[in-house]
């Protein structure tokens, strides 16, 4: 046995660990991720990256890395139904439409986040974890944490191979049955289980010679002998065949499956093997609180939200990114213990609009996935709002914002609501910089301060200094006046961002004190005071 002193400790390995993981350790955060599993899962649970999780892996120099092991669908259509592959003539379907790639980045007008394509789980982690490793995080596999106590200098854990750590804080990102949000005493609200209980079928089968050189997200397969959905994973070899699992677990055997498999494909002699076969069930809830004295709760833990929207992992995901810089922050002392009551207010928030966003589509998924006029109109009866407003257009309510206003001025267009109002994601615009093409994203490094007026400039330098703040400070061109535009202010304005790219405070005019006003809204924000 030995003791260990860490600043953090993750309970639990999976993607969203990872990823917190991963943003803490860039951060220069020494932490420690343990997981009961023996490796990182090959069944991914996802497929959908969204836009925000996408600029959030910018942020970490990841992006190029997570668009190369993504399954690129130009061309692919989104969804298809079959009764079986083989009986299926897939060049005179015509309907749903491919899906849309932006051919570059340029062509995305709110983000610069995008990808070729989906990005299953397993791949997101084969990038999530290396780079974890390589900033210089811990992480164990087959270990459990079996026990905690925590007081108000740290946390004490045992790990099931019977070492103990010592954490300043430790992270529960151990998923739906989360051990240690019962053993907290959390409670959860929401509808919890919501229809019915599937059984997913990991394979790998070459399908591409009964696809008649098309190619398709999502199948609906439906046939005498079996009835699911049949999902691509990387476009060619690997799938997923989900199928109901009321049934027995045990009665899913290897010869079941294959069977399954087969008859959904229509080919009885399908080479196929079967990786891994895992039950699940829907479930739809938010834990009452994210945070108890020194722990946290992230991810699964924290919320289960339903499928439909690609939401669940995307929320996990954005849960450590808002925590890690705030855990970064007190830990390295430019800012206060007080700046870490933000996480529950922030994205318990965040998670509630999320799963209500989530359970209003169940009904009705094509107020998810259509947008004629008409859609639209029945989403706005419906309280639906667009998927890009829900991925990108959260607004946060804190401490750490400056006059938030948490009301969404729209329900469709992202663009309208991405306005520089404090609490909302910084716009994004590509401009010239230092002569790079840049994102105005691109920009934020830490405390980020934007304003094209040198009296803030400056001031902003003389009170970095003197709080001991390591202010970033970009001067913007006063000629990017549609920027300036977008993001509510003139050219005598400011804007404050916050290390996770969202806008904290803004302003425009140039006070007759503009230090004393800037250094009392740095410290109320980072709860200085």
């Amino acid at each position: 046995m030995t003791e260990n002193k860490i600043p953090v400790l993750i309970a639990g390995g999976g993607s969203v660990g990872l990823a917190t993981a991963l943003f803490l350790a860039g951060k220069g955060v020494p932490t420690l991720v343990v997981d009961r599993q023996d490796g990182p899962s090959p069944h991914p649970r996802a497929t959908g990256v969204g836009r925000r999780t996408v600029e959030i892996f910018r942020a970490e120099g990841l992006q190029e890395a997570v668009n190369a092991v993504s399954v690129d669908l130009a061309g692919m259509r989104a969804k298809v139904a079959a009764t079986t592959l083989v009986e299926t003539d897939f060049t005179k379907l015509t309907t749903p439409e491919p899906v849309r790639v932006p051919s570059s980045i340029q062509d995305e007008p709110e983000s610069p986040g995008i990808l070729r394509g989906t990005c299953p789980q397993n791949y997101l982690d084969s990038v999530t974890l290396p780079a974890a490793l390589e900033r210089g995080a811990v992480v164990r596999y087959s270990t459990r944490l079996e026990s905690f106590t925590q007081d108000e200098s740290g946390v004490r854990a045992v790990l099931s191979d019977g070492d103990i750590v010592h954490a300043d804080y430790l992270i529960a990102a151990d998923g739906l049955r989360s051990d240690v949000r019962a053993a907290l005493g959390i409670g959860v609200t929401g509808p919890g289980p919501i229809g019915n209980t599937n059984m997913s079928m990991l394979f790998r089968a070459d399908l591409t010679p009964y696809l008649q050189g098309r190619r398709f997200v999502s199948c609906n397969i439906d046939n005498p002998a079996v009835g699911g959905l049949l999902v691509t994973i990387d476009g060619a070899k690997e799938w997923i065949l989900h199928v109901n699992g009321e049934a027995r677990v045990d009665t899913f055997t290897e010869a079941r499956c294959l069977e399954l498999i087969r008859a959904a494909v229509g080919d009885p002699a399908l080479e196929a093997e079967v990786v891994s076969v895992l039950p699940w069930r829907p479930q739809a809830f938010v834990a009452d609180r994210f945070r108890d004295g020194r722990v946290f709760l992230v991810g699964d833990a924290a919320h289960a939200v339903s499928p439909l929207g690609a939401f669940g992992l995307n929320t996990g995901i954005a849960d450590g990114h808002n925590l890690a810089w705030k855990i970064a922050a007190v830990h390295e002392g430019w800012a206060g213990p007080d700046l870490l009551d933000t996480y529950d207010a922030e994205r318990r928030a965040v998670a509630t609009m999320t799963l209500d966003q989530a359970v209003r589509r169940w009904p009705d998924p094509r107020l998810h996935w259509e947008n004629t006029p008409e859609i639209a109109a029945a989403r706005r009866a419906a309280g639906v709002l667009n998927a890009p407003l829900v991925h990108l257009g959260y607004r946060y309510d804190s401490a750490a914002v400056v006059d938030p206003q948490p009301e969404l001025p729209d329900t469709e267009d992202v663009s309208l609501v991405l306005d520089g109002t404090a609490g909302s994601r910084l716009p994004h615009r590509w401009m010239d910089h230092h002569g790079q093409r840049m994102s105005t994203l691109d920009l934020v490094s830490g405390m980020t301060l934007l304003t094209a007026d040198e009296t803030w400039a400056r001031t902003a330098h003389e009170v970095g200094a003197a709080l001991s703040l390591d202010l970033t400070v970009h001067r913007i061109p006063a000629s990017e006046t549609e920027w300036l535009r977008t993001v509510g202010i003139d050219a005598s304005g400011v804007v404050l961002v916050r290390p996770d790219q969202f806008i904290a405070w803004r302003t425009t005019g140039v006070p007759a004190d503009p230090e004393t006003v800037l250094t009392d809204v740095i410290e109320r924000i980072l709860a200085r005071r």
